[in-house]
């Protein structure tokens, strides 16, 4: 049985410390010296050598399991619609799953440390608002306004939860409606619909190509190498593993605990409202309407990637695989024609309910073993 960052077994289950029910709080803000980063800690549950076939097949469905789909449904959809294998529609699921796994790499960082952010979608939305009402005053405003204001939100949101010993859901549900107010104040209710200068540096990010792929899949990418890399070769990624594996047992190795937590957070908030301005300057506008409900979208890709909704465990490039599995099932649902996309929500919600059982029952089996 591998240990986590901590030096505590970790269970795998839904339950565990730091959940997203938990008062997200701490007892110690923990010192720089970061103790608890002395080594590098596991991304995913691994076996010990000679470990049993049931405990390695058990890895390999929390490591792999979602890449199988998408693999197995990409090329039954193949097979099965002679639209779907064209380079048009994988270009359009490409720049569309961009936008959703841009929010979902920061709900990474989020969930691996025990929490959850329901202000996503809410930021999404406020973020392409304020890009698009900005890009009149030239392309830096269009950038640093959305970033700025939505990083201050997720400030606020890890302040409360880390410093205050809030609920990170009860936080990051004030938060979203927060944002939605903020964002329905600058439209006017929804009446003023901001426009992009299609000829304007700013409308590039979205909508240019580069090898012939769009601009926002580049930067999508370049997005989760960084990420990955800061989660996994960094101190602040070991601190984030640490924190969501035992929070307690984190502080008393020196890990900073709530500056960790702080620090997700407004992450989180800095990359939904990175995805919302580049989602306004690929539509050309801030739409109002887009985005709301995002937040279940980005827990379900992370959680179906692999990511243990209790913390501890996870992985981005596991995210970026529940993005595009999901997006893969609204096409396919699109295919059909005589679905209603409301379908869509209804399988990635059975995929969740799945994958979460799965990971509780793998978890007691692990700790039987």
């Amino acid at each position: 049985m591998r240990e986590d960052a901590s030096g505590t077994k970790a269970t795998g289950g839904t339950g565990g410390t730091g959940g997203t029910g938990g008062t997200g709080g701490t007892k110690d803000d923990g010192n720089a010296g970061g103790g608890a980063a002395a080594s590098a800690p596991p991304a995913a549950y691994e076996p010990e050598p000679g470990a049993g076939r049931g405990e390695r097949l058990s890895a390999l469905f929390q490591q792999h399991g979602a890449l199988v789909a998408l693999v197995v449904l990409t090329a039954i959809a193949s097979l099965s619609f002679d639209s779907f294998a064209t380079g048009g529609n994988f270009e359009n699921m490409a720049v569309s799953s961009a936008f959703l796994a841009v929010v979902a790499l920061g709900m990474t960082f989020v969930i691996i440390t025990g929490g959850i952010d329901l202000s996503v979608g809410s930021v999404f939305v406020l973020g392409g608002v304020l890009a698009a009402w900005g890009s009149q005053y030239g392309t830096l405003v269009a950038l640093l306004l959305p970033l700025v204001v939505c990083g201050l939100i997720g400030l606020v949101n890890g302040l409360l939860i880390a410093k205050a010993g809030l609920a990170p859901f009860i936080v990051t549900l004030a938060s979203m409606l927060g944002a939605r107010g903020i964002m329905l104040n600058v439209t006017d209710e929804g009446a003023k619909t901001y426009l992009v200068d299609k000829g304007a540096f700013f409308a590039k990010l979205g909508q240019g190509k580069l090898l012939g792929i769009g601009a926002p899949v580049w930067i999508t990418v370049v997005l989760f190498v960084v990420g990955a890399v800061v989660l996994r070769r960094t101190r602040f990624g070991q601190h984030v593993y640490a924190v969501g594996g035992n929070e307690d047992a984190a502080a008393l190795m020196g890990a900073p605990v709530a500056r960790t937590k702080i620090t997700v957070y407004v992450l989180s908030g800095l990359l939904a409202g990175l995805a919302g301005t580049l989602n306004a300057a690929w539509l050309a506008s801030g739409v109002t309407i887009l985005g709301f409900g995002m937040e279940l979208d980005a827990i379900a890709a992370v959680v179906i990637g692999g990511t243990l909704l209790s913390g501890g465990l996870g992985f981005v490039s596991g995210s970026l695989v529940g993005v595009l599995l999901l997006k893969v099932i609204q096409n396919v649902i699109n295919q059909i024609g005589s679905l209603d996309s409301a379908y869509q929500q209804v399988v990635s919600g059975a995929f969740l309910v799945v994958v979460i059982v799965a990971q509780t029952w793998l978890g007691k089996r692990r700790q039987m073993l």
